[in-house]
């Protein structure tokens, strides 16, 4: 029988997220895009609901393309607030149009998004003392850094708890638990670091 986290959903489409994508290394700035957006779309709901509405999402947002989204004006805000089964928050959709744009500048500034948030690890996953015993907290030090640059740089509905679910989904942070088998192979795909919930993280080059 395959071991899993212990609290994870059984639930087809839960379990196959939590195969599949959570905790994988991504280095696709669309993933990443996706994956960051889904974030703080989230924001006072559940993953669960998320997951339910991720094709409603991909098809308002034209599949997360940050160069599209970036050009959204009020009449797609318009739109987007008229789909079936869309998340009906104004200023989340607002949030994401805004995002875009900034999104944008820092791959112009890094390179890419992936290059700025691998940065703050020096390019490893992190292990967190302790979580892979499921003590797993809703933020760390890092994510507050993270959190608060990001902020700095214009980006909205992005605090440290939603900070913290990216850089857990994007495999930045390994938070799977040793005793299920995705722990195991995504530490075998590349360099990881362990570290303390006070790691604040490597201010990432340009």
């Amino acid at each position: 029988m395959t071991e899993r986290c212990g609290g994870w959903p059984h639930w087809e489409l839960m379990t196959d997220y939590h195969d599949h994508e959570w905790g994988t290394p991504v280095h696709d700035d669309k993933i990443q895009f996706e994956h960051l957006m889904m974030e703080a779309l989230q924001c006072g709901l559940s993953w669960t609901l998320m997951m339910k509405k991720r094709d409603i999402l991909r098809a308002a947002f034209d599949g997360f393309d940050y160069e599209r989204v970036a050009n959204f004006g009020e009449a797609d805000v318009r739109r987007i607030m008229n789909i079936d089964g869309m998340i009906k928050c104004r200023r989340k959709i607002e949030a994401v149009v805004e995002n875009a744009g900034r999104f944008i500048e820092v791959r112009e500034e890094f390179g890419s998004f992936s290059d700025y948030i691998w940065g703050w690890t020096g390019g490893a996953t992190l292990l967190y003392e302790g979580h892979e015993k499921g003590n797993v907290p809703a933020k760390t030090a890092l994510s507050e850094e993270i959190a608060r640059d990001l902020k700095r740089r214009g980006f909205s509905y992005l605090g440290a708890v939603t900070v913290y679910s990216h850089l857990q989904a994007c495999g930045v942070i390994n938070d799977h638990e040793e005793r299920c088998f995705r722990y195991a192979e995504i530490n075998g795909s590349g360099r990881t670091m362990k570290v303390t919930e006070d790691f604040k993280g490597i201010l990432p080059k340009k």
